[in-house]
């Protein structure tokens, strides 16, 4: 799961209560901990909470208890396609010296 479809697991409107740590994602719905989606003080399902855990007053013991549903993928870097319409015009280019190299010879 990437966290774009992390995060439409926030909790709300019925919605299941996911949180990933360290890589590992676990459901939280049934926790009353968790009602719609948000942990006191400001924790919110549908995220990446690795770094908040490592501020909370419990061990990671307590999260590792929940469901594990799945593991947090990076999103796939987007593609470059900047060079694309450079290289269009570069054989254009090059079509056209053959041309008239063509029609010089000829």
């Amino acid at each position: 799961m990437n966290r774009t479809e992390l995060a439409a697991h926030d909790g709300r409107d019925g919605r299941k209560a996911y949180i990933a740590v360290n890589g590992t994602i676990y459901d939280v719905t049934e926790s009353p901990r968790w009602e719609n989606g948000t942990h006191p003080p400001d924790h919110l399902a549908g995220q990446d909470l690795t770094e908040e855990l490592k501020m909370a007053p419990h061990v990671r013991a307590v999260v590792e208890r929940f469901p594990v549903v799945g593991t947090l993928e990076e999103d796939a870097p987007a593609q470059d396609n900047s060079s694309g319409g450079k290289t269009a015009i570069g054989l254009v280019i090059a079509a056209i010296i053959i041309a008239l190299v063509l029609f010089l010879l000829l």
